[in-house]
Parts: structure tokens; C-alpha cells; sequence
């Protein structure tokens, strides 16, 4: 009996070891290991996201290496698309720009224009008036008229080229009206260098540098108005036609032939470039007026009071020179002009190749 409680008892008392043991292990781990492994994990955590975040920086850096290399490469090509255009443009238009024709026409114009008006007299009024309007109408008409041609003529081999991917239509726009510009502005120098001086117009050189800014910008903005209507219309024939009475119209409403317009087209003279020019060089020659009115005895007239035995050349400075526009509006309607029908060309290329 004793032995089987004694054997009951030791039985109880291992059970109690058991769980002392278990609660000191227990408790050991919760003192001395748990903050290690938490410690561990928490390192373990922070070194996992330190490294996510370097990877993740790491994408984004090569992403925008690569988004960088992309676009260099891409204006890199454009660059290079542009220069082998501009070079092949130069090599096939300078023959057409500077071929004997056109020379022989410049030159015709220029010699017969300053052979009329040799030595003009600077009071001859309503004389050097229509010099200055003859020369706004040739460097309006020739410039515009010959652009007119250009994107119709190349239209079959452009549509072949873009559409085996040679280039882009920016760099073939861009190698084109950058390519003509120094050869467009060859002739005009010429011709207003040969008439300026034969007409005897202000003998001043910076009058005559006023006056060849003014016909290269003009010519400049009718070459801008032949490329658009070429590029709109997209058939020589027809945009020949269209430039032909565009261009009669701003001739008709520039000033020189009527001045009081009917209201239902005033509006003309506003988008006209032959209006504009034709007003530049007259302030570059006359001014405001007021010293060739004082030179002949003109200031007893008033623009509405003119008396009846009026001089002509008196007439002339009231109507064409006094009173007009200010130059800087002028100039302002060239570059709007210049940017815009440049604009208008290429759209109207775009919507061609889409």
C-alpha cells in the first residue's frame, strides 16, 4: 500500500517537474530568446524593404536612362534625317532657283524699272510712289508664284519615301523651307541693289538697308503664301490659279489704286502683303510726311480740305504718306504672316499624310 502511494506520489511529483520545466523553458524563451528573434525579424524586414526600395529605385533609374537614351536617339535621327534632306534640297534646287530664266527675269525687271525711273527727283511724289508700288507687286507675284509648285511637284516621291519610312514629315518640312531660304533671298538683293541706286531713291545707306529688309521679309512672306496654297490645294494647276487672283486682290487693295474701298471688302487690305510692304516703303523714304510737306509748301492743306487747284504731288503726300499706319504694325503683320502661312503648310501636309 505504502509502495503505491509512493509510486503515486512519484508520479505526481514528475508531472510537477515536467511542468516547472516547461515553464521555465517558457519563460527563458519569452526573457531571452523572443526579443533576439523580434530583433531579427525586424532587421530581416528592414534589409528586405531596403533592398525592394533599391530594386525599385534602381527600375526607375534604368527606366529614365532609357526614356533619356530614347529621345536623344530619336532627335539624334530627326537631326540627321534634316541634314541629309537639306543637302540633297540644296543640291536640286539651286539649279532651279538660280537657272537662266528666272535670273534673265530678275534682271530684265530691275534694269527696265530703274531705266524708267533714272535719277527720279525726290518731289516727284506720285513718280516714286509708283516705283515703290511696282516693286511691292514683282517681289509679291514672283516669290509666290514659283512656291506654289513646290509640294504638288514633289508630291508623288514624298508619298513614296514616307511611306517606307525614310524620314518624318517634320524633317522633310523643316529641310525644305530653311533649305530655300538663303537662295530666296539672292535675287531680291540683286534686283533692289541694281534698282534702288539707278532710280536715285534717299541716297542714305541706312535708308537703303531699311528698304532691302523690307523686300526680303516680303518676299519671304510670299513665298510663305505660294508653300501654303500649294500645300492646301495640292495641284499645280489649280493653285497656280488660286495664287494668281489672291495675289490680284492684295495688288488691287495695297493702296496705290484706290483708296476709298467699298466697306464689304476693306477687309482685303488688312491680309493683304502687298499693302503691308507698300507702306513700309513709304515710311522708310517719306516718313510721316511732314518734311516733304514743308518742302513743298503743302501744309495749307488738310487732309478733307483740299482746295480745288491743288498740286498733284500735294494730293499724293495727304492720300499715300500722311496718316497711315505705324511701321511697327507692319513689321508685326510680316511675322504673323511669315509663322502663318508656314503653319498652314504644314498642317495641311499632315493632314495629307494621315
Amino acid at each position: 500500500m505504502n509502495a503505491g502511494v509512493c509510486h503515486m506520489e512519484n508520479g505526481t511529483n514528475e508531472c510537477k517537474e515536467k511542468n516547472n520545466v516547461k515553464q521555465v523553458l517558457v519563460s527563458s524563451y519569452n526573457s531571452l530568446l523572443a526579443p533576439r528573434v523580434k530583433a531579427a525579424c525586424t532587421d530581416s524586414t528592414s534589409y528586405c524593404s531596403s533592398n525592394s526600395h533599391h530594386t525599385n529605385s534602381l527600375d526607375i533609374s534604368s527606366s529614365r536612362r532609357s526614356s533619356k537614351m530614347s529621345c536623344e536617339s530619336k532627335i539624334s535621327a530627326w537631326f540627321n534625317q534634316y541634314s541629309i534632306l537639306i543637302q540633297r534640297g540644296i543640291k536640286e534646287r539651286r539649279h532651279e532657283t538660280f537657272n537662266s530664266l528666272r535670273v534673265f527675269q530678275v534682271l530684265a525687271a530691275c534694269l527696265l524699272a530703274g531705266s524708267m525711273w533714272w535719277h527720279s527727283d525726290f518731289r516727284d511724289i506720285q513718280d516714286r510712289l509708283g516705283l515703290l508700288f511696282v516693286m511691292s507687286i514683282f517681289w509679291g507675284v514672283f516669290p509666290s508664284f514659283n512656291a506654289v509648285f513646290a509640294f504638288p511637284q514633289e508630291r508623288a516621291i514624298f508619298n513614296k519615301e514616307r511611306s517606307s519610312g525614310m524620314y518624318t514629315l517634320s524633317s522633310y518640312f523643316m529641310a525644305r523651307i530653311t533649305g530655300e531660304l538663303p537662295m530666296e533671298l539672292i535675287l531680291p538683293t540683286v534686283f533692289l541693289t541694281i534698282t534702288y541706286w539707278m532710280a536715285g531713291l534717299k541716297p542714305d545707306l541706312w535708308a537703303f538697308f531699311q528698304t532691302l529688309m523690307v523686300m526680303l521679309g516680303y518676299a519671304l512672306v510670299s513665298q510663305g503664301l505660294g508653300l501654303s496654297l500649294g500645300a492646301l490645294i495640292m495641284d499645280a494647276k489649280k493653285a497656280s490659279t488660286v495664287v494668281t487672283v489672291t495675289m490680284l486682290a492684295f495688288v488691287l487693295t495695297g493702296g496705290f489704286y484706290v483708296h476709298k474701298l467699298p466697306s464689304c471688302i476693306s477687309w482685303i487690305k488688312y491680309i493683304s502683303t502687298t499693302f503691308y510692304c507698300y507702306r513700309l516703303l513709304i515710311d522708310v523714304q517719306y516718313g510721316d510726311g511732314e518734311a516733304i510737306t514743308s518742302f513743298l509748301g503743302c501744309s495749307r492743306y488738310h487732309q478733307g480740305h483740299a482746295i480745288s487747284d491743288q498740286p498733284i504731288s500735294c494730293r499724293f503726300i495727304e492720300e499715300d504718306i500722311v496718316g497711315q499706319i505705324h511701321p511697327t504694325v507692319s513689321v508685326g503683320a510680316f511675322l504673323i504672316m511669315f509663322v502663318g502661312y508656314r503653319l498652314i503648310a504644314y498642317l495641311a501636309m499632315r493632314r495629307m499624310t494621315s
